[in-house]
Order: structure tokens, then C-alpha cells, then sequence
């Protein structure tokens, strides 16, 4: 029997978890620690899956399968394809960034009576996290990923709403109230989307007899398994709305600018850098699988609310004055962008798509945790606070700024090559949606720029004046994330070599062709 390297990876953060929880609340620097060590472990395993993963071989690679709930048809079954590897990956990557970021967010507060904070939970929550993410991305059993994919809104509601930004302008009690009413957000629009998506479940169940994604899907693909019309419509639409929720896409997205703002920036990162992938990362494993031809019935409206999303979000991130508010709807504006690549159902956008999955994750590290480093020193969210950090501290700009260039998709930048495949992708077969969502560009650099202008250049205020540069800490989490941008906007080709057979296949299960162009290519 080979090495259960998928449940490794996904049980060794769960341990850590545990771990770290229990280490005696005097020893929050060994808890910090052990935290970090796991998620390097972890990070090292993910890498291991990467190696062994062959993009030319078997759909699903690494599988385990064991009995679970044998009367009811629930098994434990895992596996990864080309997009579950590339999303594992970035995954184990960004968490020890997200603890090292989050270093002294969970110290001990000193109000008007000594209040602690338990340092060990929040380290520990956040190895829960990613081990629910990771057995999300390699569940192949439709139960196994539902009960995950609900599981992981218990740690994050608590993230949010036990460790809020210290930012917060207002009292205690304010700052309180406001990241309670996030973190029930929070839960409940997921929770609702949840519900509705086991409705789905135990109808897919009624259906098919079991939960197997390949075994049900292979029986769609020889005919042995027949859905009525109207029936497979109503499955889709269960499992979409659910994963429409979680990716976040309007109009179901308000949770996330609230959930967002009131977290700390390391908290912000693992929401929208990691556990809202798991929703586009549904979209392509189970609506298109499971229910192509409610996929295809469903395509013209869901790319409508995708570009609502791309122009909406933009908009509102050119209005905000909050920083970090501003990355949130940024933030929706590109989920817009990846679902568009999705339902484009063309090779180019669904590649484009999966690609700026894990692109955006990067570069919306790399800008938010640079933003929480400079709210930290200055106490304040609001844009209109600063002025002339780059002249006091001029590596946090620089670094600010080619996050920021990223969120742009500026051309050299890993998230350029990704956009410009969904917006190829779309072009081939929707040429109208294409036309409207290339305005979210245009937004896109008001929106980064006029930021930039505000908060770094301009006259030194005085409440900056003495504001320090990175840290070597700060440094340690920066500058990879730099460097992986700048790498994959200059050479991708080791992301979508992994995802293009995934690609390929899924394209497969919806039974479509890329469109021929109009003009052939000169022989």
C-alpha cells in the first residue's frame, strides 16, 4: 500500500491544529512556532504531491478510497487533477506567509483593564483552515467535500469575530459590535448557500445511488445514468448558489467587504486568497461535471452576474476610503473575472480562469498584507490618512506599489497572463460580455493608482513622519510573493502545463469545442 500523501496533507495542519492549541497559554511564542513549523511541513507535502503529479497521466492522481458510511454510499475518496494540485499548492504556500504576517496579531491588548487575547487559538484556527481546504480540493466523494466545505466557516467565524483589526475607528465596543455583525455575516449567507447545496446533495443522492464524483460522472458520460431536464437544472442550480456565495458573486458578495475590513489583513488574506477559491474551485470540479447541460443552460446569466460583478466591484473599490474595503471589492471585481473564464467554456477562459486563481491568490497577498503592515504602524484603515509614505519608507511603498501594479494586471505580472486568456477565451465565443468586461481594466487602474497617489506620495503627514520601513519579518513575507509575481508574469508555463489536461478534460464533460477562428493561420 502506497502513502496516503493527500490525507497527509491534510491531516498533518489538522494535528497541528490541535497542537498548537494546546500549548499552555504562558508559551505563545511556542505555539507561534509550532504553528509556523507545521504549515512549512505542510507546505513541503504539498510539494510532494506536485512532484508525483503527472499532467500527462490519469485525470485524477494520488487517489484513496475507503469505506466510510457503506449504507448510504458516502466513501472516502480523494484524488487531484490539474486544478486541484494547482490550488493545493498555492494553498500550503500562502499559510506560513499568512502566520508570519499575522505575528503579533494575537498578543495580549492592554485596554483601560488587561485583556488577553488567546494567541494559541488564533495560530491554531488558521491550521484548521487549511487543512479543510486542502480535503476540499482533493475530495472526490460529493458528501466528503460537502461536510468540508461547510466545516470551514466554523474556524473563520471566529477569525473574524474573535480577532478583528486593531485599526478600528471607535470605541472598543464599536469595534466589537462591528466585527460580530461580520463574522455572523459571514456564516450566514454561507451557512444559507450550505443548506441549499445539501438539498442538492440528497437529491443528487436520490438520482445517482451514490456520491462517487467519478463513478457518477462516468455513468452521465456511457449513458447509464439518465437525468431529467428540469431535474438537473434544480441539482446545478443547488450546488451553484452555494458556490456563488463562497466565490464571492454579485449579488450574493456583500459578506465579503464587511468580513474583509474587520479581520486583520492576514484573516483577509485567508478569506479571499484561499477559502473563497474553494467556491470557483466547485464551479469547475462539480457544476460543469456533474450537470453539463445545466451548465451550458445556465452559461448566458451566470456570465451577465459575472460581469455585473467585474463592473460593480470596480466601481465601488474606486469609491471606498477604507484600504482595506477597497482590496475586498477589488477583490470581487476579479472573482467576476474568474467565473466569466469558467462559463466561457472555452479552453483559453477556463485555463485564463484557474490560472488567475492562483495568481489573484499571490497578488492579493502580496497588496494586502503589505496594506496590513502599514495600517499597523499608522492606526487608521482610511485612505485619507496618509501621505508621502514613500519618501519615510520606501521599501514598504515600492512593495505596495507592484501589489498594487498586479491588481492591475499590468503586463509582466503574473495576473496580466491570466486575464488576458479569460478575456481571449471569452472574446472567441461571447464577443459582447468580452467588450463590457474589459471596462473592469480600465476601473481597475483608477482604482490602484488613485491609492497609490493618496497614501505614498504627495507631502510627508505628520502622523507618518516617523513611520518605519519593513522589518526583516515583514521582509521574509514580502519579498517571495514579489518574486512569484514577476516569475509567473514572465513565464507561467509551469502553472498551466499542470492545469491544461484538467482543462482539457473538463471542457470534455460539457461536450464543447473551442470556436474555429474566422481568419486561419498562415501554414
Amino acid at each position: 500500500m502506497s502513502f496516503p500523501l493527500l490525507t497527509a496533507t491534510a491531516v498533518l495542519p489538522a494535528i497541528g491544529a490541535i497542537a498548537t492549541a494546546a500549548v499552555p497559554a504562558a508559551r505563545r511564542t511556542a505555539a507561534k512556532w509550532l504553528a509556523l513549523l507545521v504549515s512549512i511541513a505542510t507546505l513541503a507535502l504539498a510539494i510532494a504531491v506536485l512532484v508525483r503529479f503527472d499532467p500527462d497521466g490519469a485525470r485524477y492522481q494520488l487517489t484513496e478510497s475507503h469505506a466510510w458510511i457503506a449504507d448510504f454510499g458516502v466513501r472516502y475518496e480523494l484524488g487531484v487533477d490539474g486544478i486541484g494540485v494547482a490550488l493545493l499548492a498555492l494553498t500550503a504556500l500562502l499559510i506560513p506567509f499568512i502566520i508570519l504576517a499575522g505575528w503579533h496579531d494575537a498578543d495580549p491588548l492592554e485596554t483601560g483593564n488587561r485583556r488577553w487575547r488567546p494567541t494559541q487559538g488564533f495560530f491554531a484556527l488558521i491550521l484548521a483552515v487549511e487543512a479543510m481546504v486542502i480535503i476540499s480540493f482533493e475530495a472526490t466523494d460529493v458528501f466528503l467535500f460537502y461536510i468540508f466545505f461547510e466545516a470551514m466557516l466554523i474556524p473563520m467565524y471566529f477569525l473574524i469575530g474573535g480577532f478583528g483589526d486593531r485599526a478600528h475607528a471607535g470605541s472598543d465596543e464599536n469595534a466589537a459590535a462591528q466585527r460580530s455583525y461580520a463574522a455572523v455575516k459571514f456564516l450566514l449567507y454561507n451557512l444559507v448557500g450550505g443548506l441549499i447545496m445539501l438539498a442538492a446533495v440528497i437529491g443528487l443522492y436520490v438520482v445517482a445511488g451514490n456520491f462517487s464524483l467519478q463513478e457518477i460522472a462516468e455513468a452521465r458520460a456511457n449513458g447509464s445514468l439518465h437525468m431529467a431536464t428540469n431535474t438537473e437544472r434544480w441539482l446545478f442550480l443547488g450546488f451553484f448558489f452555494a458556490f456563488a456565495v463562497k466565490a464571492p458573486l454579485w449579488p450574493l458578495h456583500t459578506w465579503l467587504p464587511n468580513a474583509m475590513g474587520e479581520a486583520t489583513a492576514p484573516v483577509a488574506v485567508l478569506i479571499t486568497a484561499v477559502v473563497d477559491k474553494v467556491g470557483t474551485f466547485a464551479m469547475l470540479r462539480f457544476c460543469l461535471q456533474l450537470f453539463p447541460e445545466a451548465s451550458k443552460w445556465a452559461t448566458p446569466a451566470i456570465l451577465v452576474l459575472a460581469v455585473i460583478s467585474i463592473i460593480y466591484g470596480a466601481l465601488l473599490a474606486v469609491g471606498q476610503r477604507d484600504i482595506k474595503r477597497l482590496v475586498a471589492y477589488a477583490s470581487i471585481s476579479h472573482f467576476g473575472f474568474i467565473i466569466m473564464g469558467i462559463f466561457a467554456m472555452t479552453s483559453q477562459g477556463q485555463s485564463g480562469a484557474t490560472l488567475y486563481m492562483v495568481n489573484h491568490g499571490i497578488s492579493t497577498a502580496a497588496l494586502m498584507l503589505v496594506a496590513g503592515f502599514l495600517i499597523s504602524r499608522r492606526g487608521s484603515r482610511l485612505i485619507a490618512d496618509y501621505g508621502g509614505v514613500q519618501k519615510v519608507a520606501p521599501v514598504l511603498a515600492g512593495t505596495f506599489l507592484i501589489g498594487g501594479l498586479a491588481t492591475l494586471s499590468l503586463p509582466g505580472l503574473a495576473p496580466f497572463v491570466s486575464e488576458f486568456l479569460v478575456l481571449v477565451g471569452t472574446f472567441a465565443r461571447y464577443p459582447v460580455i468580452g467588450i463590457i468586461a474589459t471596462f473592469g481594466i480600465v476601473l481597475a487602474a483608477l482604482y490602484t493608482l488613485v491609492l497609490y497617489q493618496r497614501t505614498m506620495t504627495g507631502p510627508v503627514k505628520p502622523e507618518v513622519s516617523a513611520m518605519p520601513d519593513l522589518r526583516v519579518r515583514e521582509l521574509v513575507v514580502v519579498a517571495p510573493l514579489v518574486v512569484l509575481l514577476i516569475f509567473l508574469g514572465v513565464y507561467p508555463k509551469p502553472v498551466t502545463d499542470i492545469v491544461n489536461p484538467a482543462v482539457k478534460s473538463t471542457m470534455s464533460d460539457v461536450h464543447k469545442k473551442d470556436p474555429k477562428p474566422e481568419v486561419e493561420a498562415a501554414k
